[in-house]
């Protein structure tokens, strides 16, 4: 299995999720913004691309072959991408997303997806817990408010993450470290 030291992982970017309304941007551009992150990491020899998404453990929303649980067109998944079936906010619970980050040789995740103060938070909380070094791509992410955005945002950096935008991140020589 290849060595990488990046993943960028992209969280609940289901249409049922990406459709509702979110600020402080819309749940379409977060999708791009995510998507061009993607074509980005895809193109380091040094990241990998995981794809989270959630669904019920009861299935009482279809379960995964539920067309509102699908990745939004141009986000599904694609050959050597892992993808991780949530159940709950945090990525990490009960996936083996730990497992397969680890194997990989990842030590630092960049995190995009909806929503900021939700899943990406709680994403974020339990990687900086094992020891993860985290980047949240604050206009890759989106919340219920802008104030919640922007406290999750806070929350996150206060814990030891560190913010980026989609910008500085495809513009920057390399995503590994």
């Amino acid at each position: 299995m290849t060595r990488v030291h990046t993943a960028l992982v992209l969280i609940d970017l289901q249409r049922w999720i990406v459709d509702r309304p979110w600020q402080p941007v819309s749940g379409d551009a977060v999708a791009d913004a995510c998507a061009r992150l993607r074509e980005h990491f895809e193109a380091a020899d040094s990241a990998s691309v995981v794809l989270v998404r959630y669904v019920r453990a009861d299935g009482a929303d279809g379960g995964l072959a539920a067309a509102p649980n699908q990745l939004v067109p141009g986000l599904a998944a694609r050959a050597g991408e892992h993808v991780v079936t949530k159940h709950g906010l945090d990525a990490f619970e009960d996936t083996d997303l730990h497992d397969h980050l680890r194997q990989t040789g990842v030590t630092k995740i960049v995190l995009a997806g909806l929503t900021t103060a939700h899943g990406v938070a709680s994403t974020a909380a339990t990687a900086l817990r094992l020891g993860y070094e985290v980047v949240v791509v604050s206009d890759a992410t989106a919340s219920e408010t802008d104030a919640q955005h922007r406290e999750a945002l806070d929350r996150m950096t206060a814990a030891g993450a560190r913010t980026g935008l989609v910008g500085s991140l495809v513009t920057a020589e390399a995503v590994g470290g």
